[in-house]
Formats: structure tokens, sequence, C-alpha cells
């Protein structure tokens, strides 16, 4: 099976401060992966890469065949990507910020058919004509994770979605998990709620200060024993 997501030696650096030191990672289609640590372990600076967002130090980065470094355009039109704070305009409603991605993206002339859903299931149809400003850090959280996935994207970028967020959204979240997989695409997930972790991913990596620990079925760090050893690779 071909990766769609693939990291060799990948490194970030901030200065003197090394976000992420030569990182391996690889994805193929219709997975999910897990980037769990503590924070500042490089989950974020990762993903960053990975949508063509940040670029860089060293290494060699490819998302859907694409040089990231290269072609952070190209890139950027394979993802859809969730940061872990922002993304919205907080001038705009939902309803204006899907009329956007729509036309940026070049969807089909169906696309309020999927917004409307989407919003439904994310329990923000009630307010598709409210600026984002007034949301709440749920209600961010719930739109910018419907926004990565509105235009079903081939690689799914989500930092940090389930912040915040209530037992609604969470279910919603990981339902366009499971949709996105079933599809072929491949989906990342960085969080430090390792419960959420192990329900929404197949594969789980654990980071700790910009490098890998270890990698392993995300099932491996469920129930006790699971938490017990993800606190010790965290030590």
């Amino acid at each position: 099976m071909s990766a769609l997501v693939e990291a060799r030696d990948l490194t970030v650096e901030f200065g003197s401060v090394v976000a992420v030191a030569g990182l391996d990672l690889s994805v193929p289609a219709a997975a999910t992966l897990a980037l769990v640590g503590r924070n500042g372990a490089g989950k974020s600076t990762t993903l960053k890469v990975l949508a063509g967002v940040l670029p860089p130090t060293s290494g060699s980065v490819f998302v859907g065949g694409v040089d990231v470094a290269r072609y952070p355009d190209r890139t950027r039109a394979r993802v859809g990507y969730c940061p872990d704070v922002g993304g919205l305009i907080p001038r705009a409603t939902p309803w204006e910020h899907l009329t956007l991605a729509s036309r940026l993206r070049g969807m089909a002339p169906d696309w309020p058919d999927r917004g409307r859903d989407l919003l439904d299931r994310f329990d923000l149809l009630g307010e598709a004509d409210r600026v984002t400003a007034g949301f709440s850090h749920g209600m961010g959280r719930r739109m910018s994770v419907l926004l990565a996935a509105f235009h079903e994207p081939d690689v799914l970028l989500l930092d940090e979605p389930f912040d915040g967020v209530d037992p609604l959204g969470v279910d919603a979240t990981l339902q366009v998990i499971r949709e996105t997989q079933l599809r072929g695409a491949a989906v990342l997930v960085s969080t430090h709620l390792i419960e959420l972790a192990v329900q929404a991913c197949q594969e789980a990596v654990v980071l700790r200060q910009g490098q890998v620990v270890a990698a392993a079925p995300a099932g491996e760090l469920a129930g006790t024993a699971g938490a017990e050893r993800y606190r010790s690779l965290l030590s």
C-alpha cells in the first residue's frame, strides 16, 4: 500500500530550538494515525509541515507524492488542515467560510448540500449566519474540523480537534475521521487526550522532544495498562 504521507529525517528548527529532530513517518492510504505526546513534543510543528504551512529545516517530506518543501501550494491543495488555534475569519459566518472554501477548492455546484449536512452534524446549522468572532472555543474547534473535511481531501490533518469540544462535537469528529478513512484518504490526528486518540485512530506515534519514542497500534495505549505505558514513554 503506497504512502500518502512520507517524512524522512524531518527536522524543524527555530533558531537554537529544535522542535522536530529527525522524525520518520509513513502513513498509507485509508489509515488513521494519532500523534500523541506532551505539550512541546513537536506534534503541531509536524502537522504544520505536512500541511505546507511551515517549511522543514531539513529532511524530505512528501504528501500525496508532492514534495512539500518544493511545492507547498500543491501540498495545500491535497490536504485539509485544522490548526491547533485560529484558522477562522472572525468577521465571517460559517456559511461564508464554506462559500469561500468551495470557490478556492473548485468544488462541484452541489457543495451546499454537503455544507448543510456537516453544519447539522456539528450542531452549527443554527449558527450558519453568525460571525465566528462570537463563537466559544468549542464551537470554533468544531467549525475548524468541519472546514478541514469539507472538500474531502486526500490527507486530513487535525491538530487538537477534541480540545474543549462537547460530546456531540467529539462524536461528529470521530464520524468524519471514519468516513475519511473509508473513502481511502489518510488521517493524522494530534492530541494529548490519549483516550480519544485510541478511539479515533488505528495507529499511534508517541513524540517526546521532537523525536519518535514509540509507534504501535493505538489499542495498546488503551485501558489502565496502556495509560501506564504511555506515561512511562513521556518521562
